[in-house]
């Protein structure tokens, strides 16, 4: 069965008043879209786990969480959050990708716009490896 780790921000820690932050997000708006990502894994059959990074946490521990969460089982495929990727603070973007790729190699890295597109993210690599198998 494939397996899907989410990766972003949890949402009630969020700093909405960043610039980078799209105007009208709210921690309920992307709780709801996680809720929604989910779903629509699950109901493609996927498995899915949801690692969220406390937003005042970040960077420091962030490393050492997702590679405790990537170690806990064998994924296919990580997606990453728009808010870890979009918000200009690239020591969080690359303390979540480095440790993707030394504990999970073999996983493809999938990217949403928001937290209600991660099955169509994880899809497009699903697919991709399908019909493209040099990119296993």
């Amino acid at each position: 069965m494939t397996r899907i780790l989410l990766l972003g921000y949890d949402p009630e820690t969020e700093d909405f008043s960043e610039p980078a932050r799209p105007p009208g997000l709210s921690s309920e708006k992307i709780q709801a879209g996680i809720g929604f990502g989910v779903e629509q894994m699950r109901a493609r059959g996927w498995e899915v786990d949801v690692c969220l990074i406390r937003f005042q946490d970040a960077p420091r521990t962030v490393g050492p969480m997702v590679e405790r969460q990537l170690r806990s089982a064998a994924y296919d495929y990580v997606v990453v959050g728009g808010g870890v990727r979009l918000a200009g603070n690239y020591l969080v973007f690359e303390a979540v990708i480095n440790p993707v790729h030394r504990a999970a190699p073999g996983a493809a890295i999938a990217f949403n716009s928001g937290p209600e597109e991660s099955a169509d993210a994880a899809g497009r690599w699903l697919i991709t490896r399908q019909d493209y198998p040099e990119l296993r």
